[in-house]
This record gives structure tokens, C-alpha cells and sequence, in this order.
């Protein structure tokens, strides 16, 4: 979540983390609104279990409506969390959507009520593995049952119903987000006027699913991850979940981004060191994207999330058809996608473009030009700013905003 092509993080040296036990005050004291679900109110999941008591997490930003209809949803993708125009509590940085999301920018906090909340199974504050289990007194762990893209939205649906809100004005996010954003028009269509996924598949491919995997075994093979019980242990596995973010955030840019912003140029030279220290800029600005990823993110938190995204197949769910998804809805749609952005490519958001068509449902469909990479959705990218107002200011219009 990170700007991959940010300038300062090409020349950061990369540092071994240290392995001490940090206390995930955040996942459970969390910075910001948090709304809590006792026993008599459990989230009933997909893996059969109901959890009880639970937490949501969320910031909100403008000012909702007498009539309770300008109500906004951000989806936060995989690594993000509910700070979308606020510090984030442990790194200090702006909000990630920011470029999207403000007073007088497409998505205008002066106009709409915006909440965006931490996903269930995450680390910023809703309930996840680093939660203190209440059966036992100890984090979760691997005790957690297993999340998926419904279980998240069932939990944010609750959330809404706490804060009054029947539906929504607008639901919208990116990647992991734009999976969540089409499983709410698909749970949920009376209770979304309009839906704008971005950058996103209505199923992980089995390429994603090999980089995830990837990814989870890093973890595991660190030994300091303590089969998921590294909290009591006293350890981090950093090293492992610091692997697992460097190939993750290789697909999340593209070879043009890359090659323009790193090249084949040494970091801090013009020769060889003849040594696998890293040696080329590129390798120190992964290195440095792993060491700050394991500052504010759980690993088993990544196992989880990572997993529910392999699990997410909307066609799979209405019996192979994914117009079957999206039967009778009136909710109205805008997705996007970027031309080099391989982890989702424009084929993907042409398959649901056409399920969209064949259930008769009002569309339309933007397929950016950029050289950015999936992150594009991240970026200052004119051409999504220019069809994300267009697509608001037009739904605005008739809901009466």
C-alpha cells in the first residue's frame, strides 16, 4: 500500500528487523471509532463457526444527512486498513486514499458521510488473530476461524446497521476492496444504490493463488513464527512475513514502472560489491518495503487474509454463473481497470462487465492507461480521478444528492 515509485525509498538502507515481541496495541486498542458486538450479537461465518463478542474498527470522514442517504463504503484492500484520510497510528503517513477521497476530490467528504472500516481477520483493530480469545485469555492465533470476502462484508453490513444506515449512496475499493465491493452488491443489492470496483476479479486466479501461497510458506518457515503462537513466545516473524511482502509487492507494480524508476542501477555506486548485499536499487527498495511491512501488519493476520481472497469465487457461489451474482439488481456499477495491472488484468473486469450486462444491469467500464502497475488505483492517476467523478457526480444526480 505503500507508493511503490516513491523517490526516498530507493536509497533507504535495508536493516535486519529486530525479533522482539512488540504488543499489537492496535489490534486491540485500536486508534480511532470501534463499535463492539457482544455475545448476544455473533457474526455467523462461512466456516460454520459464530463469533462472539467481536470488534469492528472504522474512521468516518464528513457528515451524514438528515435523510441518511449519502452514505459512502470504502473496501480497503489486503495490507490496507480503515485510515483512508487519516495518519495512520503507527507510521505516521497520510491516509492511502487520499488522492481519491477529500473535500472537493471525487469522492467529496464536504458531499458524503464516508466510513471505511478494518476487515474482519485483520490487525488494526477489528477482530483477528492477534485478539485476545476470550475462552482462553491468549491471542487467538490459528485458533481464529478462517475468513472470507462474505464474512467481511456480513461484518461491515452489521457495523452499518449500528451507525443507522439502511444503504448505501456509493460502495467502492480497490483489489481485495473490489472484491468486497462486488460480494456487497451481490449479498446486499437493495442496500446499494451504486458500486464502483476497482482494479479487481470476481475470483482469484490460480496465478494469485501460487503468489499467496508463496507468500504464507515464507511465513511458516520462519522459525520464530511459532506455529502461529509467536505473541506468547515472545518472538516476530519478521524475516518470513518481510519475504512475503517483497513478492506480493513485485506484482503490484509492473516491469515499465520498474525499469523506469530503478533500472538496472547500484545503489549507492556504479560497480559490483561482488556480494549478496543488495547490490541494485530495486532490491533495497524491496528490502526496505518488507522491513516497514512488518512494523505495522500481523503475520498471521496476512495467512488470513491472503487465504480469503483464494477462497473468493462469486460465479462459484450462484452455481458457475456470475450473472447469476448480480440476477435482478438495480444497483448501478462503474468498473475499472488499469492496461498494466497483471495480478488483475483488464480481463478480469471484462468478465464481470459482461455479467453485469447479461443480468441487465446498469454498467459502465473504464480500462486506464497506465504503466503503473495494480497500485495505480493508489496513485495520481488523472484519467480514474476524471471517470470516478463522473460516475458519483452522475449517481448524485439521481439519488436527489
Amino acid at each position: 500500500m505503500d507508493n511503490p515509485l516513491d523517490p526516498a525509498l530507493a536509497a533507504t538502507p535495508a536493516t535486519e528487523p529486530e525479533t522482539r515481541s512488540r504488543e499489537p496495541s492496535q489490534a486491540r486498542d485500536p486508534a480511532g471509532l470501534v463499535a463492539r458486538f457482544e455475545a448476544d450479537r455473533p457474526l455467523t461465518m462461512d466456516s460454520g463457526a459464530e463469533l462472539a463478542p467481536f470488534q469492528v474498527a472504522y474512521q468516518t470522514a464528513g457528515t451524514l444527512n438528515s435523510a441518511r442517504t449519502n452514505a459512502v463504503l470504502i473496501c480497503h484492500a489486503l495490507t490496507g486498513d480503515q485510515h483512508f484520510a487519516h495518519p495512520h497510528p503507527v507510521t505516521g503517513k497520510p491516509g492511502w486514499w487520499t488522492t481519491l477521497v477529500g473535500p472537493g476530490k471525487p469522492i467529496d467528504t464536504d458531499r458524503y458521510f464516508v466510513v471505511c472500516s478494518n476487515v474482519i481477520g485483520s490487525c488494526m483493530g477489528s477482530t483477528g488473530p492477534a485478539s485476545i480469545d476470550p475462552g482462553t485469555g491468549a491471542a487467538y492465533g490459528l485458533d481464529f476461524p478462517l475468513v472470507t470476502i462474505r464474512d467481511m462484508v456480513r461484518a461491515q453490513a452489521m457495523l452499518l446497521d449500528h451507525l443507522g444506515i439502511d444503504d448505501l449512496f456509493l460502495c467502492v475499493g480497490g483489489s481485495m476492496g473490489g472484491m468486497q465491493v462486488l460480494q456487497w452488491a451481490s449479498l446486499y443489492p437493495e442496500r446499494v444504490f451504486a458500486a464502483m470496483p476497482i482494479a479487481t476479479g470476481a475470483r482469484h486466479s490460480a496465478q494469485n493463488i501460487a503468489f499467496h501461497e508463496v507468500g504464507r510458506q515464507a511465513i511458516m518457515a520462519d522459525p520464530a513464527w511459532a506455529d502461529g503462537r509467536y505473541l506468547e513466545a515472545g518472538t516476530r516473524p519478521s524475516k518470513g512475513l518481510g519475504v512475503a511482502r517483497m513478492g506480493a509487492h513485485i506484482t503490484y507494480l509492473s516491469e515499465p514502472a520498474l525499469h523506469r524508476k530503478f533500472g538496472r542501477r547500484f545503489q549507492g555506486g556504479s560497480a559490483p560489491t561482488f556480494s549478496f548485499n543488495a547490490d541494485f536499487q530495486i532490491e533495497s527498495y524491496l528490502r526496505h518495503q518488507g522491513l516497514s511491512f512488518v512494523e505495522r501488519f500481523d503475520a498471521n493476520a496476512y495467512l488470513y487474509l491472503t487465504r480469503a481472497m483464494d477462497y473468493f469465487d462469486l460465479a462459484a457461489d450462484h452455481g458457475g454463473v456470475l450473472a447469476n451474482a448480480f440476477k435482478g439488481t438495480k444497483t448501478r456499477f462503474c468498473v475499472v481497470s488499469f492496461t498494466s495491472d497483471w495480478l488483475f488484468p483488464t480481463a478480469d473486469s471484462r468478465a464481470i462487465v459482461h455479467a453485469l450486462n447479461a443480468a441487465s444491469a446498469p454498467v459502465a467500464f473504464v480500462e486506464v492507461e497506465s504503466d503503473k502497475g495494480h497500485d495505480a488505483f493508489l496513485l495520481d492517476e488523472p484519467m480514474l480521478f476524471s471517470a470516478a467523478r463522473g460516475f458519483v457526480d452522475a449517481a448524485a444526480r439521481a439519488r436527489g444528492l
